[in-house]
């Protein structure tokens, strides 16, 4: 199977572009990168991956930034705000109320529009003007829109967003308008919104950007090269596992791309590679429902609803590459409520860590996953946050306390704060 973790590098066919090519994840067929737009198979309609004849070592990157691992991507640099960097946060409290040996968080969040999405767009807009596309498309559920709105506008390019009618956050909608995307808001949610883009898409009317496309994952795989780097330069090790929060499933497949990768150069051991740990809302979880009844692949969830707005997907896309990383590497997969999405929040707030709900997902799932037993106190765990909290104000007014109203006075204002 291609997507095995000790699959070795591969050889380059005659189609690759300076050692790069797209492979048919279902069947094998590869096909050159640049020469026509492509998102799936054209043979059995498969997922593509790109491919690269030599995989990087550590000692292939410098810089800062995504485009730091350029060497593992498929063009020197990109369109860029710049993205990247992004903190990996101590939270000792945190760390000491869940109950492991080590806890890290690595916000998304501080990325230049405000989450992971624009690691993948700053690829994935370069990859458009290779390929001489004149208009970019998504279906988003706010950040994405925010993300592609964004770097097409850098890239001064035509944007065309669609969006699930009263189920995005305003704060994500206001960025798409700002950076002069043309918003369509569909009666239907997220993933009727994808079956239009990819129908568009069809006919060639634009160029789709959402994870389906195999290049919006290369920008994100470094997500997973940063946190592997960071966290080596800090303890010396590598974290037992990643806990991330999974919508399309883009960064799970993303992440596990990259220890693939690593693992075929030589510059990570097998026994090295963190344990991918998915977490969905109840309300929105065809990816759990897989892992625990052992399907190899999920089933559609028409009737979808969680305040995750950003993970209120029941037909994860990306599915078929990211079951086999979650269990290639001895992870697993959990559903949590509003309610525990909520607290987590609220836990990453206390430690100066701002997060939209979707965000908090995956502490929620880890201190879930901890009071079952399923991972373990030894454990040294990174948790992924996916997106700021100013990304939904409205949920974070919620989850926050109250405004106190006082008098226009000193002396009140003391009396007030003594009671």
């Amino acid at each position: 199977m291609s997507l095995e973790l000790t699959a070795p590098a591969p050889e380059e066919p005659s189609v690759a572009d300076d050692g790069t090519w797209l492979e048919c994840i279902a069947c094998g067929a590869q096909f050159a990168p640049f020469e026509d737009v492509r998102y799936t198979c054209d043979d059995c309609d498969g997922l593509l991956e790109v491919r690269y004849a030599s995989p990087p070592t550590w000692d292939d990157f410098e810089g800062r930034g995504v485009w730091r691992y350029n060497a593992a991507l498929p063009f020197e640099e990109g369109v860029s705000l710049p993205e990247g960097a992004t903190p990996l946060h101590e939270v000792p409290r945190l760390e000491a109320d869940v109950g492991v040996e080590t806890l890290r968080v690595k916000h998304e969040g501080m990325n230049p529009t405000g989450s992971f999405k624009d690691r993948g767009m700053t690829v994935g807009v370069r990859v458009a003007k290779e390929l001489g596309v004149g208009r970019l498309a998504c279906a988003s559920t706010g950040n994405t829109s925010a993300a592609l709105a964004a770097y097409g506008a850098r890239g001064g390019m035509e944007t065309l967003v669609l969006l699930p009618a009263g189920k995005v956050a305003a704060g994500k909608i206001a960025q798409a308008s700002l950076h002069d995307a043309r918003i369509l808001e569909v009666d239907g949610n997220f993933d009727s919104c994808l079956d239009i883009v990819q129908d568009l898409a069809a006919r060639g009317e634009a160029y789709l950007l959402n994870s389906l496309n195999p290049f919006r994952l290369e920008g994100q795989k470094t997500i997973g090269l940063e946190i592997l780097e960071e966290f080596h330069e800090d303890y010396g090790t590598y974290p037992d596992r990643i806990v991330l929060p999974v919508g399309n499933a883009g960064n799970t497949s993303a992440l596990y791309k990259a220890f693939r990768e690593l693992v075929q150069s030589g510059a990570l051991d097998v026994d090295d590679v963190p344990k991918l740990t998915g977490v969905q809302a109840e309300g929105a979880a065809p990816m759990v429902e897989a892992i625990e009844n052992g399907w190899d692949e999920t089933r559609r969830w028409d009737d979808v609803e969680t305040r995750a707005t950003a993970i209120r997907i029941g037909n994860p896309v990306n599915a078929p590459k990211a079951l086999p990383g979650i269990r290639e590497t001895d992870g697993t997969a959990v559903a949590v409520s509003d309610e525990e999405i909520t607290e987590a929040q609220r836990d990453l707030a206390a430690e100066g860590v701002g997060v939209e709900p979707a965000s908090a997902a995956s502490v929620a799932g880890l201190r879930k996953l901890r009071a079952e037993g399923v991972v373990d106190a030894d454990e040294r765990v990174v948790c992924l946050t996916t997106g700021h909290l100013l990304k939904d104000p409205d949920a974070a007014f919620e989850a926050g306390d109250d405004p106190e109203p006082v008098p226009n006075d000193t002396e009140a204002v003391l009396e007030h704060l003594a009671e």
